[in-house]
Formats: structure tokens, sequence, C-alpha cells
């Protein structure tokens, strides 16, 4: 009976090849699985702990790029008031009217460039604690109250006061019933301390914009130089008036670490990282019972540190990778397809690839495969396909590029103004509306500028056409060089200039206009032969309502436009809803 049925086994074997191709397989199969079993766990685990500091090191410099995004625009902005001639002078004579009007002009002008839109001057000579907020809650009483050395909730001040620079700290302040993170920046001029000037970020923003994350196992944590948490989704673990706290009473990072090798080796991550400012540092520590794998980046703008703690188990989900039984029977998969195709390929799959080749030419495809290499019949008539297609395709292609050049040269003179570069009033109206397509889609609204150089004619008069000329390429350079991502300009006419400000609400609309303001003020533009012209512009805005065409847009941007000029040029307006009362905002 066994001999039989083996015998008809073989018989089969000798007669077909696909049982023979499976036979092979099956043994191809018994040499692989087994190394395959072993290997298994320990690439697993090599896997998870490679991408493990991986992504420590990417959540640090993403945790990094975020913090330093949200604080640094906000730390320069402060030293430069801190800096004004105008807050400098007023601090060493507080009490002349003249000079505190020009003081807090100033800061009312910084105020709307901040984030937060406050801000808070200390004079050092009187103790005066000057603070308005984003509401203009203390216009005309900005002076709110008065420190003093011996009230233990303003050695903040004092403490700032002894370094130079800029220092941050997370408070709450009593008397503003407000919690920041505060930037606190000496006001220094001549060697004498003049007093502490600067704004703050609210903390409940910060944590939600900066250190919250979705991301399953991962905490992120802004500590100091001496590792007292600024800031951490968790505020119980923040540390308020750092600045003014002995070292055992703060609320540290290395209060969360299981054991002393734990805070000693988070210290050598701080002093690594700290030495290495452009990479992370990371290691595993025991933290809270738990081996958490610790990253460390160093903020040197901030002289703050990003700690960033993730737990790889709840990252990297081990059923993420296929059993044994799957990578066995890919093993498999791959061995028989490995023996059908060397099956297949010495005759079937060639003669299908000489086909289909044929078949692409005929269809006008001439991306054929390499051509078969062997000498005999097949290879030589696969080379000769191949040097058909590419003399065609070599034919066809040039012609499809000259099609591709005209049709540019084409779209070009259709679309984009010849002496300045930018988009023309065709090409502008045409991003127009492909713009509010996608605002109708998402939602976001939309401002438009219109702006022209402030009298333009006079210059063609008194300076020649070809002067006028060089003035509308770079005023368009100009415009062109203030657009953020997403948006548009263009030469509406003449010396017109038209631009459309994406995801803007109003005050990004000022913004936006005062940014085009700002990039013709006091910056003359050279017309030839060592001349040069200090030019101004106007401008009118108006924020888009739904539903508005561009018709409609320009008309209402154009009559603020004309309240600019009227208002002594050099200045924007801003149309008000056509629901309001009308009117324009001048500025």
């Amino acid at each position: 009976m066994f001999s039989s049925a083996w015998k008809a086994v073989h018989t089969s074997l000798a007669s077909s090849l696909r049982l023979r191709v499976l036979a092979l397989t099956a043994a191809i199969f018994v040499a692989v699985a087994v190394p395959a079993w072993l290997s298994f766990t320990y690439v697993v685990d090599a896997t998870i702990l490679r991408l493990g500091t991986l992504f420590a090191e990417k959540q640090v410099l993403y945790d990094r790029s975020r913090g330093l995004e949200a604080l640094t625009r906000e730390v320069g902005l402060a030293e430069t008031v801190a800096r004004s001639p105008a807050v400098i002078e007023w601090a060493r004579d507080e009490a002349d009217p003249a000079k505190r009007s020009r003081g807090l002009a100033e800061l009312e002008h910084y105020r709307e460039a901040f984030k937060d839109h406050s801000y808070f001057f200390v004079v050092n000579g009187s103790g005066n604690y000057y603070f308005n907020d984003a509401a203009d809650a203390y216009a005309g009483t900005q002076l709110r109250y008065t420190l003093s050395a011996d009230n233990p909730r303003d050695g903040w001040y004092f403490t700032t006061l002894k370094r130079s620079g800029c220092q941050l700290n997370v408070d709450h302040d009593d008397v503003l019933a407000v919690t920041k993170v505060w930037i606190n920046c000496v006001v220094e001029a001549g060697g004498q301390k003049l007093g502490i000037i600067g704004t703050g970020l609210d903390l409940s923003t910060f944590i939600n914009q900066v250190v919250n994350s979705d991301q399953q196992g991962v905490e992120s944590l802004f500590v100091d130089r001496t590792g007292a948490v600024q800031a951490t989704r968790d505020a119980r673990k923040i540390d308020f008036h750092s600045l003014t706290k002995k070292q055992d009473a703060k609320r540290t990072v290395y209060q969360m670490v299981d054991d002393k090798t734990g805070r000693a080796r988070l210290d050598d991550l701080f002093a690594q990282a700290h030495d290495e400012r452009a990479n992370v540092a990371a290691d595993f520590i025991r933290i809270d019972g738990h081996r958490m794998l610790v990253g460390v980046g160093y903020l040197d703008k901030l002289d703050w540190y990003n700690v960033t703690l993730m737990d790889v188990d709840r990252i990297i989900d081990r059923s993420l990778f296929l059993p044994i039984g799957a990578l066995l029977f890919s093993v498999m998969a791959v061995a028989v397809g490995l023996v059908t195709w060397l099956f297949k390929r010495r005759v079937l799959d060639r003669l299908a690839l000489a086909e289909a080749s044929l078949q692409r030419v005929e269809r006008g495809d001439f991306d054929l495969a390499p051509a078969d290499g062997s000498g005999d019949e097949i290879g030589r008539l696969s080379r000769a396909l191949n040097r058909m297609a590419a003399a065609v395709r070599d034919h066809t292609g040039a012609l499809e590029t000259a099609v591709r050049e005209r049709t540019r040269q084409l779209e070009r003179i259709a679309f984009v103004d010849a002496l300045s570069g930018i988009a023309n009033r065709r090409g502008f109206s045409e991003s127009f509306a492909q713009a509010l397509r996608r605002a109708r889609r998402t939602g976001d609204r939309h401002g438009i500028l219109l702006l022209d150089i402030d009298r333009f004619k006079s210059i063609n008069d008194d300076h020649g056409h070809h002067a006028g000329d060089a003035i509308v390429a770079e005023a368009a350079r100009r415009v062109a060089a203030t657009l953020r991502e997403g948006d548009i300009c263009g030469r509406w006419g003449g010396d017109e200039f038209i631009v459309l400000v994406s995801d803007c609400d109003k005050v990004g609309l000022q913004a936006a206009a005062l940014r085009v303001l700002n990039a013709f003020r006091h910056q003359p533009i050279a017309i030839g032969e060592g001349a040069a012209l200090d030019l101004t512009v106007s401008i009118g805005g108006h924020q888009i309502e739904r539903g508005e065409s561009l018709e409609t847009a320009v008309a209402l941007a154009d009559t603020a436009l004309y309240a600019a000029k009227s208002g002594g040029r050099n200045r924007f307006a801003i149309s008000e809803p056509q629901r309001a009362a009308g009117g324009f905002k001048v500025a």
C-alpha cells in the first residue's frame, strides 16, 4: 500500500514540473522558518529600542521648535522695546509729562506687536508698575501699583534686576489676577539699570499650543536651568515664582525620578544637551515606577530645557508586529514566489515582456523595460524593439517639449505682468477665484489690500517714464517680499497693486497693510545714475465677506484707499462691514 502510494507520488513528481516546484518550496520553507523563528524576538526588541530612541530625538526637536517659535519672537520684541530711546528717557525722568507721554505711546505701539497684546514696565527709580492688556482695559491708567522690596511677591523684580538681558518666569500676578509665562528684560543705559520691561504669554494658552500632545505615552515639560518645571500639561507640577524660591522649595523634574542613579543620569543629560546645543540627549530612566525614555534639548535663546518623557511600550504597540505564524507564512510565500520566478523567467516571462512592450508601443507608450541582454532570439528581438521605441520616443518627446514651452509662454503672457513680474489683473482674478473656492470649503476668511504709489504722476513728469517703470518693478518686488505663504499679489494697473491676504481676521489684515507700508518707509528706491527717491504708498483694505465678488471687494478697498489718500497718504485705511454705520479705520 505504502509502496504504491510512494510510486504514485514519484510518478507525479516526474511528470509535473509544478509539483516539483512545490516540493522545492517546502524544502526552502523548512530551511528558512527555523532561523526566522529564533531571530523574530531579537528583531522586535531591537526595533522597539531603536524606534523609541529615534522618536525621542524627533519629539524633543519638535517640542523645542514649538517652544522657540512661541517665545523667541516675544523675547526679541521685548529686547527691542527695552532699548527704545523714548522708554529710556522716560525711565530717567519719570515725572516729565512729555517724556511720560512718549514712553507710554512707545509701549502702546509695541503692545499691538506682542502676541499677548500686553506689556508691563517697572521704573526702578520709583518702583511704579505700568501695565496694559489686550483689551486696552487700562488705557490712561497704566500705572497699576508700586513695587516694594518688603513685599515677597515683588521679589521677582529685584532678583531679575541683579541680572542682565531677558529672563523668563512663570508667575501669577496677584494684583492683576493673571498667570503667565513672563518675559522680563532689564532696561539699561550707560551702565545704569533703569527698570524692567516685558510682556507675557497666557500660561494655559502656551500649554495648549506648545506643551499638550495627542501622542499617547508622551509628556512634554519645559524647565529652567535649575530643573524647575515652567510648563507642562499638568498644572500641579509647575513651579510658580521660580525666581524667588530656594532650590529645595522648587518643583523640579528631578523630583519625578525614582532614584539617585536616575537623577544623576538626568543631570548628565542636561549637561550633554547644554554642551551640544544642536543635538538631543536621550536615555532610559525610571520615573514613577516605569522605565521611561527621557529626551532633553537645550533652548539656548531662552535658557530653558525641553524634557520629553516617553513610555516606549505605549508609543510602540508590540501587537503591531506580525506574529510568528504570519512571519512563517510570509517566508513560505517568498519561497514559493522565488521558485516560481526561477521557473518562469527563462522563457515565459521573457516572451510576455516582449509582447507587453509591443503592446505599449502600439498605445503610444515608449518607456519600455530594459532590453533582454541574452544572445538568443528573444534577446535580439527585445533589443531591436527597444531601439525602435527609443527612436519614436525621441521624435515624439521633442514635439511635446516644443508644445509645452509654447504653452508656458502663452500662459505667462496671459497671466503675468511683463514689467513687474507678478500676476496681472487676469492672473490675479484667476488666483482670487481659486482662493475663494478653497475658502468656501475650509471656512477661512480672506482680506484684500489695494495700494498705489503716492504722487506717482509727478515722478513720471519729473524723472521720465523709464524711472517710473523702474519704480513699478521695485515696488512689486517689495510688496511680494511681504507676503506670507498663501498670500497673492498682482499689478492691478498703472501704479496700483492688489494683495489677497489669506486666512486673516481684521487684525491680520492691518498687520499685512503695515508690513507693506514699512517696506517703503525710509527705504529710497534707486532710479539710476546714483539717484534715489523716497516713496510711500497708500493702502485701502477690506475684509471679504462670504459671497462677495472680486469687483465688490475691490470697490470697497478702493473707497478705503481714497480715505487713506485723503487722510494724508503714507497710511492705510480698513473698510468697516457694510452693515455697520460706515467709515474707515485709518492708520
